[in-house]
């Protein structure tokens, strides 16, 4: 068993609760509340300090090593996320073809809803094909917010 270590980045859209192995980022994903932490390490100090930096309009894109689990076609999605850039914006049926299947649109939303590293693997990138904004395990109005900021600083 992996040793796992908790952090919490208080962004302008609520708190992140980031958790990190010794060697990758695990997850980041918004939460009502903090719970108790454990030491730090170099990964999850350095995700906070990128985070504040993307929040502050300075970072565009993640250094981070990052631990994608799922299944084969989730981190299929999940990878091409990682191509869509700061401030850019994909369907989810342009994303279904980019992987190669333009029938697995709902599979990729599916994906793209278990996706556990919120902001580092952009899913809030990802809207209805009509241009709605769809589906964000972190609400619509966080999902708007981050298309707004990267706009803003694009």
């Amino acid at each position: 068993m992996i040793k796992k270590f908790y952090g919490y980045y208080h962004s302008p859209i609520g708190i992140v609760e980031i958790i990190c192995s010794e060697d990758a980022l695990l997850s980041a994903m918004f939460v009502d509340e903090e719970k108790a932490t454990n030491e730090t390490n170099f990964i999850l100090e350095e995700t906070v300090m990128q985070l504040d930096e993307y929040f502050k309009g300075i970072r565009k894109t993640f250094d981070l090593k990052i631990s994608l689990e799922g299944t084969v076609f989730q981190k299929k999605v999940w990878k091409e996320l990682l191509t869509i850039h700061y401030g850019e914006i994909l369907s989810y049926k342009e994303l279904a073809i980019k992987i190669g299947n333009r029938k697995a649109v709902r599979a990729v939303g599916n994906a793209n809803g278990k996706n556990n590293i919120s902001i580092v693997v952009p899913c809030h990138r990802v809207i209805g094909t009509n241009g709605s904004l769809t589906g964000y395990a972190g609400g619509l109005e966080r999902k708007n917010w981050l298309l707004e900021h990267e706009k803003k600083y694009k």
